[in-house]
């Protein structure tokens, strides 16, 4: 009888593992589902990144011609500092300098990282006056002669040259900034067109009531 006993605990046991074994091995089966499901969610971010980060060819126009239109408000809002006779204008020149600088040094990061190249002259400032032809599609250039008259004004007479041209080299921003949101791909892109179309359209108003006061 014990014999007999023994026998039956010895094959209730092996039962026992074997069932546990199967039941392990269901557990590790039902876990490969959710590591591939992992994986295909660890995928998606990276496509979502790729195409936030995609660039076509407006979005290089609008930086290469960006950068050379900034360049030249720099110059501009530059001769304010020595030749206004206004508080104001000097004022709104060195915000124009402020918010300007640092957007080339953006524009000019995007090109680099897409293999473009980051324009080097500004068109309408080279002698000769051969820049007025190379500015004519960028809306709001001044020309060679248009900057040397601003150069040589002083006083009353330099705030109105300056604001008169500042507002349409502004209006001339505006609209290649709504060309870049129409047709723009590259998401900080657009965003800074929209900036520029804000800040710009409320400087040219500011612009416009000094003109008014003067």
């Amino acid at each position: 009888m014990t014999s007999t006993r023994s026998l039956v605990r010895r094959a209730a046991l092996g039962v026992t593992a074997v069932t546990a074994a199967l039941v392990l091995a269901a557990c590790g089966n039902g876990d490969a589902p959710s590591d591939t499901g992992s994986g295909t969610q660890t995928s998606a971010p990276a496509s979502a990144e790729d195409t936030a980060g995609a660039h076509n060819d407006q979005d290089v126009d609008f930086a290469q011609g960006m950068i050379p239109h900034h360049r030249q408000a720099l110059q501009m809002a530059q001769m304010a500092q020595s030749r206004t006779s206004s508080a104001e204008v000097k004022d709104l020149a060195s915000r124009i300098e402020k918010a300007q600088d640092p957007e080339i040094e953006t524009m000019s990061g995007w090109l680099q990282a897409w293999g473009e190249d980051v324009p080097s002259d500004m068109p309408g400032m080279d002698h000769g006056g051969h820049g007025d032809d190379d500015s004519s599609d960028m809306p709001g250039m001044m020309g060679t002669e248009d900057m040397d008259q601003l150069m040589e004004a002083s006083g009353h007479d330099f705030d109105t040259m300056f604001l008169t041209m500042m507002i349409e080299h502004h209006e001339g921003a505006v609209d290649m900034a709504a060309t870049e949101k129409d047709k723009g791909r590259y998401g900080p892109a657009k965003t800074l067109a929209d900036d520029i179309i804000t800040a710009q359209t409320a400087e040219i108003e500011e612009m416009n009531e000094l003109l008014d006061k003067s």
